[in-house]
């Protein structure tokens, strides 16, 4: 159970998961995609019309998640496809990503304002958001960090193709760390653009602010260290819990304040209130950091063949 192991010692009892954690972190890029893509069509129905280029992302997160899934299917029998498809899968992810953000920011710009107005907080806080389009980047990241085997476990050598390695400067569990911080300071900044519509008028609102800054430095922290402690790593996981807890909640608070009289469901308000699937943004880091401290050792596949979810049969 690697370091979920050394912060909870009876674990190694339960010996290896039917998943291993590049296998469950690929299943959740593919969940994320699809995710992805209804929150995107929830957000953007807001303006009333969808706009033409406004659809990629709609369209892109289901069928990139399907096309995850079958790439697991396909690595039963034909591994390297599997790799190659899901690997051009979440590149396209990150261009998605790219673009959308692009967009994003062309609405925030105001390129013929006088200087010093054409970008303001008000413009940051009511415009189209900044980092929403960034979450495909991320789930591409995570993905194809996952999707390359680790020759030995924590050594930061990838396995490629045929006898070809790829040396980086950090194992996979420290990126791991340093993108599920990036994924925490994205959420909690999103947050914050978000509750500043309200004016932070509930001083609870301060509090995924505060979770999000805390998990964010935990996650970066960790990432920076080789040899984490046993309380460096159950710091870790307190603030990974909070991340999820804090998602709850919020996600509790969001449907109720939607629900009218008598706890009525009225699509229009879900659709221009309060968004709904945004606090499982919380919930999601706080999954994908837990998922990080599994171990990070792969199932035997043969060496001429990477695989995208290394199957075991």
């Amino acid at each position: 159970m690697y370091h979920l192991a050394t912060i909870y010692p009876p674990l190694r009892r339960l010996g290896r998961l039917p998943l291993s954690r590049d296998q469950l972190m690929l299943l959740m890029m593919a969940v994320n995609e699809i995710f992805l893509g209804i929150d995107t069509f929830t957000a953007h129905r807001i303006s009333g019309t969808i706009r033409p280029g406004e659809w990629i992302p709609i369209v892109f997160g289901p069928v990139a998640g399907l096309v995850l899934l079958l790439a697991g299917l396909i690595a039963l029998r034909r591994r390297p496809l599997a790799t190659v498809l899901g690997t051009l899968t979440l590149a396209a992810s990150i261009m998605v990503g790219l673009l959308g953000d692009f967009f994003h920011l062309q609405r925030t710009v105001l390129p013929n304002a006088l200087p010093g107005q054409r970008i303001s907080v008000n413009l940051l806080v009511w415009a189209p958001p900044l980092l929403a389009p960034l979450t495909f980047c991320l789930v591409g990241l995570l993905g194809i960090s996952a999707a390359w085997i680790e020759e030995p476990p924590d050594s930061g050598v990838l396995r490629l193709f045929g006898q070809s390695h790829l040396r980086l400067p950090y194992s996979k569990t420290q990126a791991y760390f340093f993108l599920i911080g990036l994924g925490c300071l994205a959420t909690v900044i999103s947050s914050v653009l978000d509750h500043a519509r309200t004016g932070f008028s509930n001083p609870w609102l301060w509090l995924p602010t505060a979770i999000g800054v805390f998990a964010t430095v935990v996650a970066c922290a960790l990432g920076a260290i080789q040899r984490p402690t046993r309380s460096d790593l159950v710091t870790y996981a307190a603030a990974m819990l909070l991340m999820l807890l804090v998602g709850l909640v919020g996600f509790g608070l969001h449907v109720g304040f939607n629900l009218v009289a008598q706890g009525t469901i009225v699509v229009e308000r879900f659709l221009r209130g309060a968004p709904f699937l945004a606090p499982l943004l919380y919930c999601d880091m706080g999954t994908l950091g837990l998922l990080s401290l599994l171990d990070p050792a792969e199932p035997a596949t043969p060496r001429s063949m990477p695989s995208l979810w290394h199957v075991t049969r």
